[in-house]
């Protein structure tokens, strides 16, 4: 099997970097990984850390539309289940506070 495949359940396989970037002509992808390359680390980190930020800022704007009543305690619950699963989140937090 290819490196760049990759097995979800049920067999499904993830699609390689190139299938997702068909629209991305060769000398833009290699300036890209070279700009990559060349960024430093705590750069990387930094965009990382935001992206982070801004999905989990989605993740609670999500749950606020589907829960408008919701207290700002049950929210962090919730979105705690969405990252570690309601068994270990009940497990770290407790039931939900809602």
């Amino acid at each position: 099997m290819p490196p760049e495949t990759t097995h979800l359940a049920a067999n499904r396989r993830l699609p390689s970097w190139r299938e997702m970037n068909r629209d991305t002509s060769p000398e833009v992808e290699a300036l890209l990984l070279k700009l990559w390359r060349e960024t430093p680390v705590w750069r990387k980190l930094e965009m990382m850390e935001s992206l982070n930020r801004a999905a989990r800022q989605l993740a609670l704007i999500g749950l606020r539309r589907r829960f408008p009543h919701a207290s700002p305690a049950e929210l962090r619950w919730r979105l705690a289940v969405m990252s570690l699963g309601e068994e270990l989140t009940v497990r770290v937090l407790g039931p939900c506070p809602g």
